[in-house]
């Protein structure tokens, strides 16, 4: 078995699917020319740092591959850093200034969960809204909802995942290849509604590259907290000129299993005399998800043009309500295509097109209580323009349009459409060897016009009209071969949303009455990053501190009043521009500390966030607290053990009339076994989470009081790629 001595042959070995980080069979072939890898918002504002992904050697995997026997793992050639497929100028991860990290092969697979937010949990800077173990969306830097895009393949995905904590990601990480989060004000590329960061989602559905044979993957996984059964397999072929995918994913999982009672111990001092108390199970808690997709491209030695089209299915029930249920639908049609080694004044080009419709339904006792819909589009264009003097970069420009409805008697929002239009660009400076600079902007226009749709409530809004813009500098100064500073800063002006507009009406998902205001104004924000990193063969780390000033942030506030709901009275909360500052510290290292028998690496991260509205003082809500994570990986041949222990401290730091949560230090431990048979490679893996049984709460998380993470729980996978 060969030694993959570069990162593009790492990539061809992994099946997108499978990412086992195995050697692709000989029975099809990939080439992989030097893509100018998918938009990302790296490039980007130009900021801190960029860390690269630890990957395989996340989860324990030797650097090295190993032989066909299980001999001694041999000393490993460094791999080269990363490429960040978001870089629109194809950089690699050390030469941007944002902070980047990548998860994908075996730390991904280790890492992969139910949900997107659960995946992607505990990684520096990004916590999760955890609506139980069916929904999660991840936040950044304490930033969630409309401050943080989740893309699919660079575009967004249009679901109604930011409206509310009980709306799904209709994303399933099964499908996933590799994710990229940009940390951090991401304005350039993706405007002032990345203020907190950029979550970009990457699969082969749409080939980029050309594909001679056929090849495949399998993944099969059963246990975790509740008990899921989940499976998916993938197919590509082609003919070296076009390029077919095919894949389809299912999962379905019982009731949550945790240790102790739903409610938190605060909760039930608050809770009416003779209010049922559930312990050992979440109920309604349990759900089911499926989907599949297929894909097709023309490729050739300087570019593709391909399309693809996938379905989305999951019916999950809201732990908040005992008797209700979502049922949720997507259908997404994708367009790509890129060219590069143009002659002229532009040098590649780029196109990206997503087109969604979106619905899912809230039934209660059986009957469907409120419909909401989301259908529209979004695209991307970026060119790629030839030197002037000094300067390498790029201009684009983003187009999207979506309409948002919500149907029933519960409907707190009205229809909605809202229109965008953007253009940016991006420059690059390298001074000399040791000071690289960036520069960034964007301007853009946006509308929004509601209709009441027969809702007195929502009568006579008025249709608003902003135009956000952004810039941004940055730099990174290589202090010597193996030390670096980066440093970026940015202005960025995000345009609220409909419902920071126009809500008006019962959102049971959080139990209160929210009111939006008609007249907001721009948000604004003053963003920089500090960053120091150390990059040696395996040894690696980073320390940054970011803060970020804002000028009207629109928090949803509690007004102190309450107003009559169907079945008990409702607090009003009101959507309100505050001063508010968010400022914090992020870390991370891998060192090689053992090296003979085996290959040991002991990992260390850790992030800690504030929060404060200027004018009060008071903490801003759902503010992760503390976190730290150390963990030991060993590999030995086909071999690999990893033990991992994370300790999160007691959040006191909360707004007036919500509730601490209580520290925890949990225990989890992965063994992994990789392997060739019948002419395809094989991981086998075993997962340990929460082997200590300790009840989790996360202070992100709206139902943290009622609604604890799973107990001690073990998974079995196995994947496969031929």
């Amino acid at each position: 078995m060969a030694h993959i001595s570069s990162n593009v042959a790492r990539k061809r070995a992994a099946s997108s699917l499978a990412h086992a980080s195995l050697p692709a069979a000989p029975c099809a072939r990939r080439a992989r020319p030097n893509l100018t890898p998918l938009p990302l918002a790296a490039a980007l504002t130009f900021g801190a740092l960029a860390i690269t992904s630890l990957s395989a050697q996340a989860a324990g995997a030797p650097a090295e591959r190993p032989s066909a026997t299980a001999a001694p793992a041999a000393p490993e050639a460094a791999l080269p850093t990363t490429f960040v497929t978001g870089n629109p100028l194809g950089r690699a991860a050390a030469d941007l200034a944002a902070p980047v990290t990548e998860l994908d092969g075996k730390a991904l697979a280790l890492r992969r969960a139910g949900t997107l937010g659960e995946t992607l949990d505990g990684l520096p800077g990004v916590s999760a809204t955890s609506y139980g173990p069916n929904v999660s969306r991840p936040i950044i830097r304490g930033l969630d909802g409309d401050r943080i895009r989740v893309l699919q393949n660079g575009t967004a995905a249009l679901d109604a995942s930011s409206l509310s904590y009980d709306h799904a990601v209709a994303q399933d990480p099964l499908t996933i290849e590799r994710v990229e989060i940009v940390r951090g004000p991401a304005a350039l590329l993706y405007g002032g509604n990345a203020v907190g960061g950029v979550i970009n989602t990457i699969d082969n559905r749409i080939p980029r590259e050309s594909i001679t044979g056929i090849s495949g993957a399998t993944d099969f996984s059963y246990g975790g907290a509740n008990r899921e059964r989940a499976g998916a397999a993938q197919l590509e072929f082609g003919n070296g000129q076009f390029a077919f995918h095919v894949d389809g994913f299912a999962r379905k999982s019982a009731d949550l299993r945790i240790p102790g009672f739903a409610h938190s111990a605060q909760q039930r001092a608050r809770d009416d005399e003779g209010t049922p108390q559930s312990s050992g199970t979440l109920p309604n808690s349990n759900g089911q998800v499926s989907g599949a997709a297929v894909g097709a491209s023309w490729t050739w030695a300087n570019g593709y043009t391909g399309l693809s089209y996938s379905g989305y299915d999951s019916d999950y029930g809201t732990v908040a309500e005992a008797d209700t249920r979502i049922r949720l639908r997507q259908q997404r049609l994708a367009l790509a295509s890129e060219v590069r080694n143009l002659s002229g004044p532009f040098t590649a080009l780029k196109f990206n097109f997503g087109y969604t419709d979106y619905e899912h339904k809230e039934i209660e006792n059986g009957e469907t209580g409120t419909t909401f819909k989301n259908h529209g589009y979004e695209g991307r264009i970026e060119a790629h323009h030839a030197k002037i003097g000094p300067l390498e970069g790029a201009v684009g420009v983003q187009f999207s349009q979506n309409t948002f409805s919500a149907l029933g008697e519960e409907a707190f929002v009205p229809k909605s459409d809202t229109s965008n239009v953007a253009l940016f660009a991006l420059e690059e400076w390298a001074v000399s060897q040791a000071v690289k600079l960036s520069f960034g902007a964007r301007i853009e226009h946006s509308s929004v016009k509601p209709a009441a749709g027969g809702n007195e409530r929502l009568d006579n809004l008025p249709s608003r009209n902003f135009t956000p813009g952004s810039v941004s500098a940055g730099a990174v100064f290589a202090l010597a071969p193996a030390w670096s500073v980066a440093l970026n800063t940015s202005y960025t002006e995000r345009a609220p949303t409909f419902y920071e507009l126009y809500a008006n009406g019962p959102h049971l998902a959080t139990g209160v009455w929210e009111i939006g205001n008609p007249q907001a104004k721009l948000e604004k924000a003053f963003s920089t990053d500090l960053s120091l990193r150390y990059e040696s063969g395996p040894n690696k780390g980073s320390v940054g501190l970011f803060y970020s000033r804002f000028t009207n942030f629109i928090a949803l506030n509690n007004t102190g009043q309450t107003i009559a709901g169907d079945v008990r009275d409702l607090p009003v909360y009101q959507y309100a521009g505050v001063p508010a500052d968010l400022y914090g510290v992020e870390a991370e290292g891998h060192a090689r500390i053992w090296q003979g028998y085996g290959n040991l690496d002991l990992e260390l991260r850790g992030d800690y966030t504030l929060g404060r509205n200027r004018d009060t003082g008071e903490p801003l809500p759902r503010i992760a607290p503390l976190r730290l994570t150390a963990a030991l990986a060993y590999g030995l041949g086909h071999w690999g053990a990893r033990l991992e222990m994370v300790h999160a401290s007691n959040q006191g730091r909360v707004p007036v009339n919500d509730l601490t949560t209580s520290g925890y230090t949990t225990l989890g431990a992965s063994l992994t076994y990789q392997f060739k048979a019948g002419g395809a490679q094989w991981l086998a893996y075993l997962k340990g989470e929460n082997l200590t049984n300790q009840e989790v709460r996360l202070a992100s998380s709206v139902l943290r009081d009622i609604a604890p993470q799973g107990g001690r729980s073990v998974r079995v996978g196995l994947r496969t790629t031929f």
